[in-house]
């Protein structure tokens, strides 16, 4: 059985294709459009899948859409009946879309498909699985468990906001769900926005602005008091009531409401790049992110107190909190954790396809696939040498050919050590928002510039964002206190005591730039500033050639780790292409390019007078 799974209309729009319950390709439309988090429907996505699985759309046995737009629509015309008159403006803003197309989202999907082929037959095979389910769906089917408790925790969906599920076999029971307007999800996306970051975008520049946040002083607990005596109430399930005085989200054109939040914590909104960080938004949103973290916490205790299982499997934007998944595992909650790498609504096209699958067909779930069904993520197109020697020939590239992959790691990890950053292109691209070294920018963890060379002169962003570290698995325990793997680079986990530096007495009275740039370990590119990193962990049978390379890098410097971040600049999707690649690498201080077998010094390729900028082509996020 073949099933398209698609999501679309709403942020980071993909498609996937599902064969016999195997996952044969998965991407997300930006990686098309170059348009980050495009909500568009993902026709170029959906191409490429029906392209990689060999077939026509013709050929497809059924459709899933992520979620149920009529149950959407019935929320929010109840939510503005039961604000009115507020929201009068929000209300005329959005029912004109909804109006005009997605009430009718079966002739939208119908008419976007005609563009691959005739879509008549499959289209009486349209499914739309609840979201919440799609995710739960995501998570627990591509898992190597047949007995878990799911958790997937977001902003909203239709009416849930997070749920537990049971996943047993085949089938998934969904046992408690929160409803909008009360969401763990929006109440983090209210305070990114408050934090001068932008919703659906910025939540992880929080998540990595909290550790400057001074842990214990007065202003922290003042905050949490704060948020868990007037915003929020917070209940022993890890359910959460929010105050809708305070808030916007639910009619209105922003978050929150900006007077009534800076009367609370006694300063205004942040405005996005014209205002520098304080140490107020560090402390707020160290304050947030733990309470976010308790919240986690209770729910995954009900989760476990309502299913006995010794597996836990998360989706939803949520579970892209790596710090909350690193407390979490700690935790002992559950023995084993899984989490969706395309937690967010990407995946949500997964599940929607799983979930067709496996309940409304009723597949059987069989022996679960070890490690995973996911396959490293490594799921979109792959790149050919063809590929890229037309991109050469189109730009008058000059490069090397390594026809030996033992000599094209050998010869890169020499970059590496010399303190040069590679942009790095192989194989198949990922599916979800983390580069895992396909296409990745990679550096020297040894060196104390390289976080502030990669923030500043290639990455173009905020210099306070840390730099993550692709290990091998096997060395994994060495650098990091991290029992198991975590091959998704979705668990945050303390550097290992005998690479840390001391701090200095007054490091709690620094500044900003001055806890960044105090050199904290003996890996001071990938250590944040509280000695915490975010961790992948790489494995031979899923990425050899990137495990050969670290490898490699550990022969000449003996440190089993490099220095790896995604293959674009700010507000720039990852790249997808070799052109792609090779665009940001002329338009950035990068220094070299390999893109399969080839290698491009930047000393070599002949000035980029093109025009264009890349400040104008994408919108800051």
């Amino acid at each position: 059985m073949r099933i398209l799974g698609i999501s679309a209309f709403y942020h980071d729009s993909a498609a996937v294709l599902l064969q016999d319950g195997r996952i044969i390709a998965a991407a997300q439309e930006e990686r098309f459009t170059r348009k980050k988090h495009d909500p568009g429907f993902p026709v170029n996505a959906v191409r490429y899948c029906l392209e990689e699985g060999g077939i026509a759309l013709e050929d497809l046995d059924a459709i899933a859409f992520y979620d149920k737009p009529l149950l959407k629509f019935e929320r929010l015309l109840e939510t503005y009946y039961g604000f009115a008159p507020k929201g009068i403006a929000s209300f005329l803003k959005s029912m004109p879309v909804w109006m005009k197309e997605k009430l009718f989202l079966r002739k939208l999907i119908r008419d976007e498909l005609k563009e691959l082929g005739d879509p008549k037959r499959v289209m009486e095979q349209l499914y739309f699985p609840e979201h919440h389910l799609s995710h739960a769906a995501s998570a627990y089917y591509a898992s190597p468990f047949t007995d878990a408790a799911i958790l997937t925790i977001d902003g909203v969906g239709e009416w849930a906001t997070a749920s537990i599920c049971h996943g047993k076999g085949k089938d998934i029971t969904i046992l408690r769900e929160l409803q909008f307007p009360h969401s763990l999800g929006l109440l983090y996306s209210a305070f990114t926005y408050f934090c001068g970051f932008r919703v659906n975008s910025g939540e992880y520049k929080l998540m990595g602005l909290a550790p400057y946040g001074r842990a214990g002083s007065e202003e922290v607990e003042r905050y949490r008091h704060i948020i868990l005596t007037d915003l929020i109430q917070l209940n022993e399930d890890g359910s959460v009531w929010l105050d809708q005085r305070y808030f916007n989200y639910a009619t209105g054109l922003r978050m929150v409401d900006d007077v009534g939040w800076a009367k609370l914590f006694g300063f205004p909104r942040r405005v996005p790049e014209k205002e520098e960080l304080q140490q107020q938004h560090c402390d707020l949103a160290l304050a947030i992110q733990q309470v976010t973290e308790e919240v986690v916490l209770r729910m995954a205790r009900e989760a476990q107190r309502s299913t006995g299982a010794e597996a836990l499997c998360m989706a939803g934007g949520v579970a892209l909190n790596c710090v909350a998944n690193g407390r979490l595992l700690e935790s002992g909650v559950f023995r084993h954790l899984f989490i969706q790498p395309a937690a967010g609504d990407a995946g949500g096209a997964l599940g929607a396809a799983y979930a067709v699958h496996h309940i409304h067909h009723g597949a059987p779930r069989g022996s679960a696939v070890h490690p995973d069904a996911m396959q490293g993520g490594y799921l979109g197109p792959d790149i050919t040498r063809q590929d890229a020697e037309r991109m050469a020939r189109k730009y008058g590239a000059p490069f090397h050919h390594f026809p030996s992959s033992g000599e094209l790691v050998e010869h890169v990890a020499g970059l590496l050590a010399d303190g040069e950053v590679v942009g790095w292109v192989q194989g198949r691209m990922e599916f979800g928002p983390r580069a895992l070294g396909a296409r990745s920018i990679l550096g020297d963890p040894r060196s104390p510039e390289m976080q502030k060379k990669l923030n500043l002169k290639i990455k173009y962003r905020e210099s306070f964002r840390p730099f993550a570290p692709s290990v091998l698995a096997e060395d994994a325990a060495t650098y990091f206190d991290l029992e198991g793997t975590s091959p998704y680079m979705l668990l945050v986990r303390p550097v290992k005591e005998a690479f840390r530096r001391p701090l200095p007495e007054d490091h709690a009275g620094m500044g900003i730039r001055e806890k960044l740039y105090f050199e904290r370990s003996a890996l001071p590119a990938i250590t944040h500033v509280d000695f915490s990193a975010r961790v992948q962990t790489v494995h031979r049978e899923t990425n050899p050639r990137y495990w050969e390379l670290i490898q490699a890098f550990k022969a000449r410097t003996g440190v089993g780790l490099v220095v790896n971040t995604s293959f674009n600049v700010r507000g720039e999707p990852i790249v997808c292409t070799p052109e792609d690649a090779y665009r940001c690498f002329m338009r950035t201080e990068m220094d070299h390019l390999v893109v399969g077998d080839l290698v491009f010094h930047k000393t070599e390729q002949p000035a980029w007078e093109r025009t264009d900028d890349w400040k104008e082509e994408f919108v800051l996020d």
